[in-house]
């Protein structure tokens, strides 16, 4: 797997949320040095090599982060819940999932074989570049060959 396309992939996938406000979620494949809240990124991750013979599979958990800005905390609190929850169109994990494909094809759009969104952790305060939000971490695992 190329980890550029992955998190790429992920990141568009993530786009496809409906906010319950009006707003837009901006997402980005890398940690950006700032961020536009309501803002998604993909952060850092854990590779498990050769799961497979000869380069056959790898593992992934990739650590994403959500971002929500505190111009209200009850109000921005209720956003990071809706991108957190298991479905709905503000789900991220719904969105994210989609980009799975159908059974049998390639996941990402061909740059992993399958992804699971795993957990949520981590539900906290977060300074990013010196300005404060409320977030969370979202953890996905992602198989596919090993390059």
């Amino acid at each position: 797997m190329q980890m550029s396309a992955v998190r790429t992939a992920i990141a568009e996938a993530a786009s496809a949320v409906v906010l319950p406000v009006d707003a837009v979620l901006t997402c980005t494949g890398y940690t950006p040095d700032s961020v536009n809240e309501p803002h998604f990124f993909c952060g850092e991750y854990s590779v498990e090599f050769d799961r497979a013979m000869r380069r056959g599979l790898d593992t992934v958990e990739l650590t994403c982060r959500v971002l929500v800005g505190l111009g209200d905390d009850k109000n921005a609190q209720q956003v990071l819940d809706a991108l957190l929850a298991g479905s709905g169109p503000a789900s991220l994990k719904q969105a994210i999932e989609a980009a799975k494909g159908a059974p049998g094809e390639d996941a990402l759009g061909g740059a992993a074989d399958d992804l699971h969104v795993m957990r949520v952790q981590g539900y906290r305060w977060y300074e990013h570049q010196g300005a404060q939000y409320i977030g969370a971490e979202i953890i996905i695992k992602i198989i596919g060959k090993g390059d």
